[in-house]
């Protein structure tokens, strides 16, 4: 019983440990960016309008293009952002 006891209780801590995502850049929302450690309301905006005037990232080296990014800060957030098409809406 103590095993099962164990047993459940390690299930359960591990059920509520957060599901990590990489945040795409091409759909996120100015506080889905925000969230992203290092990035925060001017950059967010900046990705925002980047993306808006240019159709979207092809890759995460691209934001070297957006005001506040350079090679550093990108190799950085890279286990954190991703790029991926946004979906069409049917």
């Amino acid at each position: 019983m103590k095993k099962l006891l164990v047993s459940v209780l390690g299930l359960a801590g591990l059920m509520a440990l957060p599901v990590f995502a990489a945040v795409n850049i091409n759909t996120a929302t100015q506080s889905e960016l925000e969230a992203v450690t290092g990035v925060g309301p001017a950059k967010a905006k900046a990705i925002i309008s980047y993306r808006e005037a240019n159709g979207g990232f092809k890759s995460l080296d691209e934001l070297d293009k957006v005001k506040g990014f350079g090679k550093a800060s990108i190799e950085k957030l890279k286990s954190e952002l991703s790029v991926e098409p946004a979906k069409a809406k049917h």
